[in-house]
């Protein structure tokens, strides 16, 4: 089952700063911060949304299709995507600007201080959903705000279920542009803090909000996710990694496991154990595409954690 996955595609520039930021930052100065961080360590990985979740479904042997806006920059990751394999059909170039990048300068205490420029994920919207009929299944990743909002409306048009996954977007949206979000999606995921951002903003309860979509996905780091459907609340462990590396695109890589249940029929319990391994896998690796297990191996790490394969 073809899955269209709307979202960004973009390049991290990870920074490591060999000391803590407190010790150059004063705090009763913080007003007139003017401060600089030597870097030796900087490494460029390949990032955004789109891209880390359809790389973790093609390592599942999905069939993703990525829905994003590059820059003028982006001929390295239109090559990598060549190389994996990956259809480019609707990566759409936005002639004179930067394809979006993160800026990200981690300290020894994990502290972090991210500059984010979208570059052309600001055009997302002039991509439409109507132009990939052969999509079955959606997920609706951080984008640019108008594409977020016309990406929704589009698959609900065409009747094509989808998962609302508006990460760091979400402030981006006021409490009814949310519900409306939540009307016309068919899930809906969020970290914990997002999930209680969405509350405050609608004014509803997780419980309510979940009657709106089939499920309600809520992650809680090294705490495990719930998945709210059909009335009940399901616990789905955290699994076991093989070492705590790198957080980053770990939410991707279980949004992958997602998308591979519905499209596969899977029952909630299924999906959300798949969605929690292939987090666990990717977090014992740096970056959010640099992890390379085949489908034999995700599937034996499943077994391993739940006592049966998933598929």
């Amino acid at each position: 089952m073809t899955t269209l996955i709307c979202g960004s595609l973009a390049f991290d520039n990870i920074m490591v700063f060999p000391d803590r930021f407190k010790n150059h930052i004063l705090p009763e100065q913080i007003h007139i911060l003017n401060v600089a961080f030597l870097v030796p360590e900087m490494r460029r990985e390949y990032g955004g949304c789109a891209g880390n979740i359809a790389y973790n479904l093609m390592l599942l042997g999905g069939e993703p299709l990525i829905m994003a806006t590059v820059g003028d920059d982006a001929a390295p990751y239109l090559e990598r995507l060549d190389r994996l394999g990956l259809p480019r059909t609707h990566v759409r170039h936005v002639p004179g600007g930067f394809t979006a990048q993160a800026f990200i300068t981690t300290d020894l205490d994990d502290n972090q201080i991210t500059a984010f420029h979208p570059g052309a994920m600001s055009f997302s919207h002039l991509n439409k959903v109507e132009h990939a009929p052969s999509a079955k299944l959606g997920i609706v990743a951080p984008d640019g705000r108008e594409g977020m909002m016309q990406h929704a409306r589009d698959f609900a048009a065409a009747g094509v279920p989808f998962i609302f996954d508006p990460g760091q977007g979400l402030p981006m949206f006021s409490g009814d542009e949310l519900m409306d979000f939540m009307c016309l999606a068919d899930f809906a995921c969020f970290n914990d803090y997002e999930a209680k951002l969405l509350c405050d903003r609608t004014g509803r309860s997780l419980e309510q909000l979940a009657g709106e979509v089939k499920a309600l996905i809520v992650t809680r780091g090294g705490e495990g996710s719930e998945i709210y459907t059909d009335g009940q609340c399901l616990v789905i462990p955290c699994v076991e990694a093989e070492q705590l590396l790198d957080p980053t695109g770990c939410g991707d890589a279980y949004r992958s496991g997602l998308l591979y249940g519905i499209a596969n029929g899977y029952d909630w319990l299924t999906t959300g154990r798949l969605a929690a391994v292939m987090g666990a896998i990717k977090i014992a690796h740096r970056g959010g595409q640099n992890h390379q297990p085949s489908r034999e191996e995700i599937g034996a790490r499943f077994q391993r954690a739940f006592g049966a394969l998933p598929w």
